[in-house]
């Protein structure tokens, strides 16, 4: 029997086309704040990854933990809520009611077998421009070792 060795070859060579795990992260950002940094960080030519997806909203006190949850069960591998420091909340206490809710939130997906690194929450301010890109690096690259997120494999929406 004649076989084609070059075709068998590349049949069990590993696909050098295949791509590797690129997580998606959701970042619901607050307008005031964290939204501007981003905007600095871009203007300042500031690298981080192109699959991080920003959101703004006017604070992260109206980031609903819901939201989040449907981000993940949709196909984020990670969510991060930014927002301004204690005491610069443009609604004086907004930043107070994130802190609570994302604390809930991560008892909360703990409880369901997901890891808590996928939610993060972070102050980042109009002039930290440079704090956002490192923050957005340094959590794509823990994503990346906690691999895809687990949910969205199960839930296929």
């Amino acid at each position: 029997m004649v076989t084609d060795t070059k075709a068998e070859e590349t049949v069990d060579a590993p696909n050098e086309n295949e791509k590797k795990f690129e997580p998606k992260i959701i970042g619901f950002l607050c307008n005031w704040c964290s939204y501007t940094g981003a905007d600095l960080a871009g203007v300042s030519r500031l690298q981080y990854p192109p699959n991080f997806i920003p959101i703004r909203v006017m604070c992260t006190g109206a980031v609903d933990p819901v939201y989040v949850i449907k981000a993940l069960l949709e196909g984020a591998d990670a969510v991060l809520v930014a927002g301004c420091h204690p005491g610069d909340c443009h609604y004086l206490s907004g930043n107070y009611k994130a802190r609570r809710r994302i604390a809930i939130l991560k008892k909360l997906l703990e409880d369901i077998g997901l890891e808590e690194k996928r939610v993060r929450l972070e102050w980042i301010s109009a002039s930290e421009g440079q704090k956002f890109a490192d923050t957005v690096n340094e959590m794509m690259k823990e994503t990346i070792k906690l691999g895809p997120n687990p949910i969205k494999s199960e839930w296929d929406i």
